[in-house]
């Protein structure tokens, strides 16, 4: 492997979901951390914001870092040192660890891991 292919961070995408209504995507990619919500989500008359830091718009959220809401998702103390351990997950890949640990969350929102053919 030579460095620019070291540098170069694979992309990461997860389906947020609302009530088990799929709400928007979730990606990492090497300029950060970036959430929109699905256009047939937002044209539905009983959607409602994943969080108040996200407001139901067509607009895209960009972050260097993981969005404080979606850090919250993941457990924290012993709990995750278990995740960690029994997925061999790296402390300091956060998206990672959401998207192992926060298919059910306590609460209205879940993270799933976007399949590889794009569903």
């Amino acid at each position: 492997m030579n460095l620019a292919q070291y540098q170069q961070k694979e992309m990461k995408a997860a389906k947020g979901y609302m009530h088990d209504e799929w709400a928007g995507m979730l990606t990492e990619d090497e300029d950060g951390y970036h959430f929109q919500y699905e256009e047939s989500y937002l044209k539905q008359p009983d959607s409602e914001a994943i969080s108040i830091t996200f407001p139901l718009t067509s607009d895209r959220y960009d972050s260097k870092i993981l969005f404080p809401f979606f850090d919250g998702l993941i457990p924290e103390g012993w709990l995750l040192d278990i995740a960690q351990k029994n997925w061999k997950l790296n402390p300091r890949d956060r998206m990672s660890i959401l998207l192992k640990t926060c298919h059910d969350c306590i609460g209205a929102v879940s993270i799933r891991q976007q399949d590889e053919d794009g569903k």
